[in-house]
């Protein structure tokens, strides 16, 4: 796998922002599936299927960039572990379906494991020596818990609990274990732009006023900041008067502003955002150098304010994010376009996105 020396000046009032080229090469993007994303955490959709003790769940990691088949198994403890979901006889898919198992048995050569990735039993085996190994034994994967929401990483780049910690310390008084989850509010959205673009535009609230008319009218924009962290950052939208907002717990962080979101980023691709009436979280998927997928996943906690305040029309903010979005992707395969500057005061999580991957490459 090659290398790529990608340089992004730490001082945002001198930084540039990548090139153009970075978005171009088709070397670079598959460069990203070894160096970027095996080392990321990733959110696990699993719907209401891991709610009870011997609950199995398979996914894919990644489908259509890295597919990594694994599956995520809940303990008689109420414990979440993520496994390899490849029989380590020869290699055949071993879960195909979610659902409550006691034991997993393989539908090829009949290779048994229990729930914590062990191997039980194997026909036709007795004549084998040295067997079983350490390694007939399924890989476990490390496996994030918080709330009610699962994550895994191939390869861990990062500490995945500072993160946690970030987001925790703002929203933690909201009873995240009671958000249902909205299978009928959330959604695909196919994105005709290079992934990375789609994260450049999330990272700023730059763009609300000329973008999201609507939008700009339940924030104030001129009261809108940022935070940065070692591998995620927070932008804050703070309410117009009139506008819903968080009712914040004394001793709070935030105690006295009126704040409409919190929008957290979790490097490479994920966002977590925080409305008064529950949380929507955005995966970006690469399909292509030249496309994602961006996945909506909606948990609810408080229905009567969902048509409220600034996650009022997620919808059509998405549908003006992508307007511009493709249109970036369009204009970065112009001969005469290199690289651009960072506003120092609206752009510093932009600026924070390409160092991590100008790091990671």
């Amino acid at each position: 796998m090659s290398n790529f020396t990608y340089s992004v000046h730490p001082d945002i009032t001198l930084a540039e922002t990548l090139p153009a080229e970075f978005y171009r090469n088709p070397q670079v993007f598959e460069a990203m599936q070894e160096k970027v994303f095996p080392r990321s955490w990733q959110w696990i959709e699993t719907g209401e299927n891991l709610n009870q003790a011997g609950s199995v769940y398979p996914f894919q990691f990644l489908p259509g960039f890295v597919n990594e088949p694994l599956f995520l198994s809940k303990t008689e403890t109420g414990e979440l572990k993520c496994f390899s979901n490849v029989c380590t006889h020869r290699g055949n898919i071993l879960v195909h379906y979610p659902g409550q198992y006691k034991k997993l048995t393989c539908n090829y050569h009949g290779r048994r494991f229990d729930l914590q990735g062990q191997m039980e039993f194997m026909p036709e085996f007795k004549e084998a020596q040295g067997f079983p190994r350490a390694c007939d034994h399924l890989t476990e994967v490390p496996c994030q818990t918080w709330a009610q929401f699962p994550f895994v990483s191939l390869d861990p780049g990062f500490d995945f609990k500072s993160v946690l910690e970030v987001m925790q310390e703002r929203i933690g008084f909201m009873p995240l274990s009671q958000f249902r989850y909205a299978s009928e509010l959330s959604r695909d959205y196919l994105v005709n732009a290079h992934w990375a673009l789609y994260c450049d535009n999330y990272l700023e609230g730059f763009h609300i006023p000329f973008v999201h008319a609507g939008l700009n009218q339940v924030l104030d924009y001129g009261a809108y900041y940022s935070e940065l962290f070692d591998y995620c950052n927070l932008q804050v939208g703070i309410a117009d008067s009139g506008t819903e907002c968080f009712d914040l717990p004394a001793g709070h962080i935030d105690y006295g502003k009126r704040i409409a979101a919190y929008y957290f980023w979790v490097f490479p691709n994920m966002m977590f955002n925080f409305y008064p009436w529950g949380l929507s979280v955005n995966i970006v998927k690469p399909l292509s150098i030249k496309q994602c997928k961006v996945r909506f996943i909606l948990y609810v906690y408080d229905e009567s304010k969902l048509d409220q305040g600034a996650g009022a029309d997620l919808d059509k903010v998405e549908r003006e994010d992508e307007f511009v979005v493709e249109n970036v992707q369009k204009g970065l395969q112009s001969r005469f376009y290199q690289t651009g500057r960072f506003s120092p005061k609206r752009e510093a999580c932009v600026h924070h996105f390409h160092q991590l991957l100008a790091k990671s490459l």
